[in-house]
């Protein structure tokens, strides 16, 4: 369900405008998708997109059995990060590992929502053997794409056209790829542990200059997928234009599907969600789920069920990434592992690390699911 409202002023000279989903195609797409439920998923024997996808470390085997417990949840689908450094080092074994993936989550039934670029954590990606995990400390490894050398230099962006352009080319026409996600909170600081403040210009905008850029490459290959960017700081007002930052308007105006991030509790969540509805198009939360602070499956899934959206809740299996560990752990250390775990799901055995949480997964995304082809015949 959707509702007409008056959203955001946006530049008519601006020739994207022209390619993004009218609200008609974008409502018909979504409904074809069924609830789409899943999460942000890396293997746990990875620390980061580069040791998911480098030849050397790319665990197929690792991703079939863990892809399996994301469908015995009943999750249809994942968020899965791509890096350009991967593609550069050897576009056609990158394709078909990507290729290799997408069959492995196609036998599970999982459709994949592929993100190209990430402004978050570790600002020098390298190639390579990537380092092991500090103990206990939240995504100690994940890497940003592109990192600080290239962000920081503008004359570099036409560099990742080929990734992009390469990537969604191959798979324009693959129904296995679900939408395309093109930037990762692209002016996230990180303050709490690289601080990113040493850009010759603002974060935010050199990342919005490689934002356009992205969108036109996208845009002029026309696939059959959706394109989306998330807006994320709880801070933000999104109720008005005139309140939102630049980019937030930029990627809302340009996303054919709106997507957000939010690891607020139950009120917090509800906030977004009824601001979020003035654009009158499918809504995805591309991240929540933080239990120290209230936003729980139990909490917020029936919110996403009675509101028609789609959510990829950050963390899986707990393993390399530590993401079990809570954002603060890069300030205060923590020599067990913690008692509430922040994210995640199952221990890399396959344990749950709540029965009960998982036995609420299976139950209510299995009734939610039935409930809307109720609905849709």
């Amino acid at each position: 369900m959707f509702f007409s409202n008056p959203v955001l002023e946006i530049p008519k000279h601006d020739p994207e405008l022209k390619s993004r989903w009218s609200e008609e195609r974008v409502a018909e797409w979504y409904a074809k998708q069924g609830w789409l439920i899943g999460c942000n998923f890396v293997p746990h024997n990875a620390i980061n997109q580069l040791e998911m996808w480098q030849a050397e470390t790319f665990d197929p085997f690792t991703i079939d059995k863990e892809l399996s417990w994301a469908a015995s949840l009943g999750f249809n689908t994942v968020r899965v990060f791509l890096h350009h450094l991967v593609w550069e080092q050897n576009p056609t074994a990158y394709l078909e590992r990507i290729e290799l993936f997408l069959s492995i989550a196609t036998k599970h039934s999982i459709k994949t929502m592929f993100v190209f670029f990430d402004a978050v954590w570790n600002p020098y990606p390298q190639l390579g053997k990537q380092p092991e995990p500090r103990h206990n400390v939240h995504n100690s490894g994940w890497v940003q794409c592109p990192g600080f050398d290239v962000l920081n230099d503008p004359s570099k962006y036409e560099s990742l056209h080929h990734y992009v352009a390469g990537i969604v080319s191959h798979f324009k026409n693959d129904e296995r790829v679900l939408i395309w996600d093109l930037f990762n909170e692209p002016d996230n600081m990180n303050m709490t542990s690289y601080r990113d403040d040493n850009y010759a210009q603002h974060k935010a905008d050199l990342s919005l200059q490689l934002l356009k850029m992205t969108i036109k490459w996208v845009r002029e290959i026309d696939p059959i997928q959706p394109i989306t960017m998330a807006p994320w700081q709880e801070g933000e007002d999104w109720s008005c234009h005139t309140r939102s930052s630049e980019i937030d308007n930029y990627m809302f105006a340009h996303s054919d599907v709106i997507s957000f991030h939010c690891y607020a509790n139950k009120e917090g969540m509800q906030k977004r969600i009824e601001v979020l509805k003035r654009f009158n198009r499918p809504i995805l939360c591309t991240e929540y789920m933080a239990r120290p602070f209230g936003n729980t499956f139990e909490e917020i899934l029936p919110l996403f069920k009675e509101n028609n959206i789609g959510g990829y809740n950050w963390g899986f299996v707990a393993g390399k990434s530590q993401t079990h560990c809570p954002w603060d752990s890069w300030q205060n250390p923590y020599e067990n592992e913690p008692e509430l775990w922040f994210h995640d799901i199952f221990r890399s055995n396959g344990d749950a690390y709540r029965e009960n949480e998982v036995a609420f997964l299976r139950t209510f995304i299995k009734e939610g699911k039935a409930v809307q082809q109720q609905e849709v015949a």
